[in-house]
């Protein structure tokens, strides 16, 4: 295969991925009346966790007190993470609550670039927020855009937490045991949550759904995807999320967006791939991790 076929296979699996986590939320959004943001939360970690311990198979003995201590940190912000962004997502459209939660690891790439280019991209991204609330704040549940811009700030955590296990922990051992722990911190809040709804095999097989579909597939295509093409070239298509988001919440939620809004989600798009393109570039002080951008929160 040529290199150029194969890089457009590799963008097409990306965009594959993309789609498989916008249908996997929005599944998430039909389920919240049956088991509540929480529970949904809950079952998409615990049936992550479980394809990926039985994936990795990671090694538990001879892991330093730090490695352990950062895995468990990263279980922590997966949970968090995950959680604000659910709840966010009850109260917010899907592609407004996308947007607004890029805005965080946007804002890292941002301060990390160190370039006078870099306050463009932050103008533009301002720009963005400001045409979603021309589009009319009063449509959009403050405490929504709370938990959103607060998922945005746990997804530049994610980041940070994410290289670092990376470097502690060999293949996806790391992944694995931070996605353990991520499920066992959601359980109680996402029993409370569901209830009675977590014996029903209908709802457990859909949550299962929603983890292979949001975090499995995803995360499988852009790993393939990476051996490609360049990783500011994965970063600058996982930027199109609140593109997707927008598209998926119309077509399978029937969540319509006002034109300023429309426009808003265009410009935060615009922002974050200047931003990741003016970090690729030689004199660029510091990047940020190769994928750095998750499966999706």
């Amino acid at each position: 295969m040529s290199p150029a076929r194969s890089s457009y296979g590799a963008i097409g699996l990306v965009l594959i991925g993309l789609a498989c986590q916008e249908v996997g939320a929005s599944i998430a959004v039909l389920l919240f009346p049956a088991v509540g943001p929480l529970g949904m939360v809950m079952l998409r970690l615990v049936f992550s966790a479980l394809v990926l311990l039985a994936i990795a198979r990671p090694r538990l003995r001879g892991l330093s007190r730090d490695a352990w201590l950062s895995a468990l940190a990263f279980g922590l912000v997966l949970a968090l993470m995950n959680g604000l962004f659910y709840l966010a997502l009850e109260r917010l459209p899907l592609g407004v609550t996308v947007t607004i939660e890029v805005l965080g690891p946007l804002t890292l790439s941002i301060i990390v670039a160190r370039r006078a280019s870099a306050l463009v991209w932050a103008g533009i991204a301002a720009l963005g927020v400001a045409a979603l609330g021309g589009g009319g704040w009063d449509r959009l549940d403050l405490l929504g855009v709370v938990f959103a811009l607060a998922a945005a700030a746990s997804w530049a955590f994610y980041i940070l937490a994410s290289a670092r296990v990376g470097r502690l922990f060999a293949r996806l051992d790391g992944l694995a045991i931070a996605m353990a722990a991520g499920a066992v911190v959601s359980l109680p809040f996402g029993i409370v949550d569901a209830g009675s709804a977590l014996v029903r095999p209908e709802l457990l097989g859909l949550g299962a759904a929603v983890a292979l579909l949001s975090s499995t597939i995803p995360y499988a295509l852009e790993l393939f995807a990476l051996r490609r093409v360049a990783a500011s070239v994965f970063a600058v298509l996982m930027s199109l999320g609140p593109a997707t988001a927008s598209v998926a919440g119309f077509l399978l939620l029937g969540q319509h967006l006002a034109l300023l809004e429309i426009a808003g989600i265009a410009l935060v798009v615009i922002a974050s791939a200047g931003a990741v393109l003016a970090g690729a570039r030689p004199r660029t002080v510091r990047a940020l991790p190769d994928g750095a951008l998750p499966p999706q929160a």
